[in-house]
Formats: structure tokens, sequence, C-alpha cells
């Protein structure tokens, strides 16, 4: 217990001291949540993997592997990388069409007008305060599958060193964590990977690969394409990065980096769960692949797996801490530095209680991921010259009913499709996302040709 509650200390602490040392002195309220233009490429691809990387990939990616096999988790991985591609497109030209803003809100104001703008923020906070919940949450089963040390300590941990040094040093100290965690979660990754697979069954009393029908692993894939990517282009803390990039070239080079290593980084993940269904150990119930590969390995290896999850939490959650305080601030003008670093406080303080409690956030989790499929292209096609507010308006409206239309021709009830669009049992569904966004694509598209912007 002494060496667990020791190894856990010393990894908060170094994150906590590397992120107060990159505070910039009397950076102003704007340094605070954009450290804007002074990020390279190599720094934001580093910083990409680590905000989108958190204890998640310790359960969702291995236990896609082990039930549906190598199709569904190659899903998995282009869902996860997908939205960095698409900073990498839409990034620059988002940038020169908004070289002072902060977040997406604002482009969608400068686009379709403040109730846009409101709806969007909505949407960005409830999808960050979910994530942040599931963060927190993971990080104390976790603590609790490995070690005999309770969960809340790693959770008021980690709660508690990532509040501290991004409340007080702003997007520049979660920027700077970001390199160091991205490098370590890699390689503890690779130590875990390296000491555990040798002490698996040998290959001949392996079972087959695990793999799912074809249409249901396919559809699986195209759900958490579909579902990653809308949420996470309605996350601030990877549009805070749009701005802190040096220009538009680091921009696309630093997003298709952390693309291409996030790729990389779910698909070892994934795949070690892969390689524990075909070791034939006992999985679990609900299934666990990474842990059970765990449960044939050394006793030490426990610890090192903490660590990795300490690291990817904090990654995440610093980052999310950052983007809700970034949020607060450009929806509310006029605040100051000091209000921003309170809102930032004050706003962990429910997301904890919450996540104290060890609910399971998952449906609440695909809820907010539907409701940024609904207006995630109605918001992005402002790019397009002919796109209106009328437009993008019906546009998000359509999406909200193209969610619930699936359910709702699949049951004959609008009230069953509501209640299938909200996923009972926590259970992601095609329909509901591409329902989402055929119709507020179709409606964007068609309002915009039909009644075309009065010059």
């Amino acid at each position: 217990m002494i060496f667990t509650v020791a190894a856990v200390a010393v990894a908060l602490i170094t994150f906590t001291w590397l992120g107060l040392r990159a505070r910039v002195a009397d950076g102003g309220l704007d340094d605070y949540v954009t450290a804007r233009n002074s990020q390279g490429a190599r720094a934001l691809g580093l910083s990409f993997l680590a905000s989108g990387m958190g204890g998640w990939i310790l359960f969702a990616p291995p236990e896609v592997g082990a039930l549906v096999g190598p199709i569904g988790l190659a899903g998995y991985a282009l869902g996860a990388a997908l939205p960095f591609i698409v900073f990498a497109f839409c990034g620059p030209a988002i940038r020169r069409h908004l070289p002072h803003g902060r977040s997406i809100g604002e482009f969608a104001q400068t686009c379709y007008g403040t109730g846009m703008r409101r709806w969007v923020a909505l949407i960005s906070v409830l999808y960050m305060l979910c994530f942040l919940t599931a963060e927190l949450t993971a990080v104390g089963a976790i603590t609790g599958l490995l070690t005999d040390l309770n969960g809340n300590v790693a959770i008021l941990g980690v709660a508690g060193a990532t509040l501290i040094y991004t409340a007080w040093g702003g997007l520049r100290a979660s920027l700077v964590t970001d390199r160091w965690q991205a490098l370590l979660l890699v390689g503890l990754i690779l130590v875990v990977g390296f000491v555990a697979l040798p002490g698996l069954p040998s290959p001949v009393d392996r079972t087959p690969m695990p793999s799912a029908p074809i249409g249901s692993a396919l559809g699986v894939a195209l759900t958490l394409v579909l579902a990653v990517t809308a949420a996470n282009l309605f996350h601030q803390g990877y549009w805070q990065r749009v701005w802190a990039a040096r220009d538009g070239a680091a921009l696309g080079q630093g997003a298709i980096l952390g693309g291409v290593i996030t790729i990389a980084v779910v698909a070892l993940v994934g795949g070690l769960g892969v390689t524990a269904a075909m070791s034939g150990v006992d999985l679990g119930s609900p299934p666990i692949p990474f842990f059970a590969l765990l449960s044939q390995a050394p006793d030490w290896l426990a610890l090192v797996a903490l660590i990795l999850a300490l690291t990817l939490v904090a990654s995440s959650v610093d980052t999310l801490q950052n983007g809700l305080a970034s949020l607060a601030v450009t929806e509310k003008s006029g605040l100051s530095l000091s209000a921003a670093r309170w809102i930032t406080v004050g706003l962990m303080v429910p997301v904890v209680l919450i996540a104290l409690q060890g609910y399971s956030v998952l449906r609440l989790f695909l809820i907010a991921d539907l409701l940024c499929a609904t207006a995630v292209i109605p918001v992005l096609m402002g790019l397009w010259s002919r796109m209106t507010t009328e437009a993008a308006v019906w546009g998000a409206v359509a999406g909200l009913f193209g969610a619930v239309l699936p359910g709702w021709i699949e049951t004959g009830s609008f009230v069953m499709g509501m209640q299938v669009a909200s996923f009972p049992g926590g259970v992601p569904t095609l329909a509901p996302f591409v329902g989402a966004l055929v119709a507020s694509a179709a409606v964007s598209v068609g309002v915009s040709l039909l009644r075309p912007r009065q010059t």
C-alpha cells in the first residue's frame, strides 16, 4: 500500500510541477485561454494525442477488440483520430476566418448569430462535463481494480493536482504537461504489453481470433466513428489548440501527427484485448480484457498500469478543465483572469462529487455524443459561402428530429423513438447517429439552395 501511495503522489506532484512552471507571468486572459500563436507542429501533435487519450482506452478498445474483432477495433481507432484530421483540414480555414477567435461558439456566432452560439456552447459544456465525470470515475475504478488503495483517493488526487496547475497556468500548463504525458503513456503501454504478453498461454492453447458477423462489426465500427468524431468536434480543449498553433501549417501538421499516433495507440491497446481473448483467459463480466491480461503478469506490473491510468486521466482532465474555463470566458464577456480561475475550481466541485459515487455515465455520454452529431455539420458548413443562419438553425432542428426518426419508424411511436435515441442500457446503436447527420446535412444544404443569402 505504501509503495502505491508513494507512486501516485510522485506522479501527480511531477505533473503539477511541470504545469506550474509553464505559467507565463502577466500573460493576460487571452494567453490563459489560448496561448495564441505559440505552438509548433510537434508540440501540438503530442498535445492532441495526450488530450484525446484517457482512462477510456483501457476499457473500450480492448473490449471492442476482444468481442467484435479487428474490424470494430479499426473503427474505434479511426473514430478516435478522425477529429484531428478534420482539424487539420478545417482548422487553418477557421483561423483565417476568425484570427482572434477562442472557441467553436465564436465561430458559430460569426456565421449564424448569437442564438446558434449559445446552443453550440451548451452542447460543448454538456459533452465536456460528461467526459470529465467519466474520466474521474474511471481512474477510481481502475485504482480499485489494480490495488488495495481506495479509488476515491485517486479521484481526489487527480482532480486536485490538475486543478492546481490548470487554474494557475491556463492552457500553457496543459500544453506543457501534455508533451510529457504523451511520451510517458506511450512508453508505459509498451512496457505493459512487453511484460504481460509472454505470460499468456502458449499459441497451441489459444482460441481463434474474435470476430463478430461482418455486418455487425461494420455497424459497430461506423457507430464509433460517427459518435466519437461528432462529439470531439465540440471539445473546446481541441478548439483552443486551433488558435494556440503558431500558424495554419503548424496546426495541420500537428493535427495529422496527433491523429496518426492516436490510431497507433488505440490499435495497440485494443490489440492487447484481442490477444487476451485469443489466450483463453477469463475476461470478466462485464469483460475487461486489459485487466484480465494483467492477471497473468507479475504483481509489480499493476503499479505500472496504475501510473499509466493516472497519466491517461490527468492528460484529458487538465484539457477539459481548461476548456470549460475557456468557454466560460468566451461566453461571458468582461470576466477577469481571477474569475476564470475560480470558475475552473467551481465547475470541478459537482463533477468530483458525481465521480465519487462511482455511477456509470455511459448512457449520458452517448446522449451527449448524439446531441453533438445533430449540430456538427451545420456548424462546420459555416465555411461554405452559401450557408445561411436560417439553414443552420433548420439543419440543427432537423438533426434532432433525424435522431428520433429511425426509432419512431421502427416502433411506430414517437415516444418510443425518443427512448431508442436515449440508448437504453447504454448500448450504442448506429441508426440515431446516421439519422441525425443525414437529416441535418440534407436540410442545411436544401435550405441554403432554396433560400440563398440575400446580397
